[in-house]
C-alpha cells in the first residue's frame, strides 16, 4: 500500500470546510481563553475539560427530567428541577472560562461570566441550605441507586467533585485566579448530592431520603 499524495491537501481541504475541525490541535495542544496554548494533557485542560465532563452529565439528567416531565411522570414537587439543572450547567461555563484563561489576560475576566463570582457561590450555598432543611438524614452511607434520575445527578456530582480535585491542584500552582471557584465546587457537588436524595425520595414516594443503607457489621 503506497501513501496517497494528494492525502494530506485533501485533508486540509475538509479541515477549511469544518464547521468545528482547525487542525490546529492536532500537535497535541489546545487553546487557551484570550489567547495562547498549552498541551492538551496539561492540568488545566485536565480540570476544565472535567468541567465540560460535568455539563455533560448534567446535560443527561435534565434530559431525563424533561422527557419524564412530558410524560406527566416528574413529581409536582420537582418542578424546579430542569432550570435549576440549566443554571448549573451555564454557572459550569463560568468554571470552565476562568480554568481556560491564559494568565496573562487575567485582568479581562469578568464576575459571573468568566470568572466565578461571590454571588454564584451564596446562591448555590442558599440552595444547599434550603434543600437540607426539607430532608433527614442519617449517619449511614447511601448506595445510589433507587431511580434512574437520581442516579444520573449522582454521576454529575462525582465528575464535579473530580473537577473540584483538579483545581485545588491548580489553585496551589497559581493557576486559579479568583477565590470562589474552588468553594463553589465544593458547594456544587454536596448540593447535588442532596439533590439527589430529594429526587429519590420525590419518585419512590417512601420518607426522608430513601435508598438503600449500608451499615457496619452488628455487634
Amino acid at each position: 500500500m503506497t501513501d496517497d499524495p494528494g492525502g494530506p491537501t485533501r485533508r486540509r481541504a475538509r479541515i477549511e470546510n469544518s464547521i468545528v475541525a482547525t487542525g490546529r490541535g492536532d500537535d497535541g495542544t489546545t487553546g487557551l481563553l484570550y489567547g495562547g496554548r498549552v498541551s492538551k494533557d496539561d492540568p488545566r485542560t485536565e480540570a476544565y475539560g472535567t468541567i465540560d465532563e460535568a455539563v455533560a452529565a448534567l446535560a443527561v439528567a435534565r434530559a431525563e427530567a424533561i422527557e419524564l416531565e412530558s410524560q406527566g411522570r416528574l413529581p409536582s414537587s420537582l418542578d424546579w428541577l430542569v432550570p435549576t439543572i440549566l443554571r448549573i450547567q451555564r454557572e459550569l461555563f463560568v468554571v470552565a472560562a476562568e480554568l481556560a484563561t491564559n494568565p496573562d489576560a487575567r485582568d479581562r475576566l469578568q464576575d459571573a461570566v468568566t470568572r466565578v463570582s461571590e454571588p454564584m457561590l451564596l446562591q448555590v450555598e442558599d440552595d444547599l441550605a434550603a434543600a437540607e432543611a426539607g430532608i433527614t438524614l442519617g449517619n449511614e452511607f447511601v448506595v445510589p441507586g433507587a431511580t434512574r434520575l437520581s442516579s444520573l445527578l449522582e454521576v454529575a456530582r462525582t465528575i464535579v467533585r473530580r473537577a473540584e480535585r483538579r483545581a485545588i491542584g491548580l489553585r496551589g500552582a497559581g493557576h486559579v485566579p479568583g477565590p470562589w471557584l474552588v468553594p463553589y465546587l465544593n458547594r456544587l457537588a454536596d448540593y447535588l448530592w442532596i439533590v439527589a436524595r430529594q429526587v429519590e425520595s420525590a419518585q419512590s414516594g417512601t420518607p426522608d431520603h430513601l435508598v438503600a443503607r449500608l451499615r457496619g457489621p452488628a455487634g
